[in-house]
């Protein structure tokens, strides 16, 4: 798993001296908010279509929606990731295609455990909200150890699921971490942690280009890495209390 936010170079700041514009975080905080529109109008439509078609037991037709948002957000956001100035086209595409992904697995979870998504949401959210104040206050700053720490601890992660991930398509899994035990349950949590402190990394980069004069189109930028952060977030919080109300 690799950091979204990229270093700051020298091409960075002679493309501010060439547009004369400059990052802010009101700007910042507009372009997130276009995202997020634009990944629920895509998830309210793979919402009601997903649930619909459980009710009806047709869950047989929900691979599409899936598969389309997962194989259409990744390509979205390698692009993004690797071509940072065509952030204004390719971030809302992200969005669009991770709303069809999230509102149909979300619906997915939510017909096997009702108001699972509702608490998702609302952890999701308080730690956000949480961080970000703790963040803004300096009780909690992206120094270079706690960067270590995390990226170490993401490329941990990522490697785990990669190697559960070819491990599947020999009919095979990592043992105990996807289970409802004590194991499982652990493993969640730790990554739930990991993905929320990720947040301050994101926090530290979007105030560090502000202060010094990054250009406008990392406005887009910041907000499509901030919102895979948050992404990535709910769906292990969706995970960990899935395993917690599977255990009742």
């Amino acid at each position: 798993m690799r950091s979204t936010n990229p270093t700051l170079s020298n091409d960075v700041f002679n493309t501010r001296a060439t547009t004369g514009e400059t990052m802010s975080f009101s700007g910042v905080f507009n372009k997130g908010m276009i995202l997020f529109a634009l990944m629920m109008m895509t998830f309210i439509y793979t919402w009601n279509q997903t649930l619909g078609a459980l009710e009806n037991g047709m869950g047989g037709q929900l691979s599409p929606f899936v598969m389309i948002g997962l194989i259409g957000g990744l390509i979205a956001a390698m692009v993004t990731i690797f071509k940072p100035t065509w952030a204004m086209f390719t971030a809302p595409i992200y969005a669009l295609f991770e709303g069809l992904l999230l509102g149909s697995v979300s619906a997915m979870y939510e017909f096997q455990f009702q108001g699972l998504v509702f608490n998702a949401v609302t952890i999701t959210f308080g730690a956000f909200i949480t961080l970000f104040f703790l963040y803004r206050w300096g009780l909690v700053r992206a120094t270079g150890t706690f960067k270590k720490i995390i990226m170490t601890a993401m490329g941990a992660i990522f490697l785990v699921y990669m190697v559960g991930f070819i491990m599947s398509f020999f009919g095979a899994s990592i043992p105990l971490i996807h289970g409802n035990g004590p194991v499982g349950i652990g493993f969640s949590l730790v990554v739930v942690c990991i993905a929320a402190f990720s947040l301050i990394l994101d926090f530290d980069f979007i105030e560090r280009s502000v202060n010094q004069g990054a250009p406008k189109y990392l406005e887009w930028y910041a907000s499509f890495s901030l919102m895979v952060t948050l992404i990535w977030l709910y769906m292990e919080v969706l995970r960990l209390l899935s395993k917690l109300n599977s255990r009742d």
